[in-house]
């Protein structure tokens, strides 16, 4: 679903093993609180779209 390998460590590359599986709404909201993630991205942040018809036309 998120395209990343859990069972991987991502800094060794090294097995990893899943100790616990966190699905509680609440729980979840609160280590995002204590992360600092709780906040929506903000749109604003965001670069201009990119027409890519201009790019691709000048290739050829």
């Amino acid at each position: 679903m998120f395209a990343i390998e859990v069972e991987k460590c991502e800094k060794c590359g090294g097995p990893v093993r899943i100790i616990a599986s966190i699905e509680d709404p609440d729980v979840i909201q609160k280590i995002l609180k204590h992360l600092g993630l709780d906040r929506p991205s903000d749109p604003e942040n965001r670069s201009p779209p990119v027409d890519l018809t201009d790019q691709q036309t000048k290739l050829f």
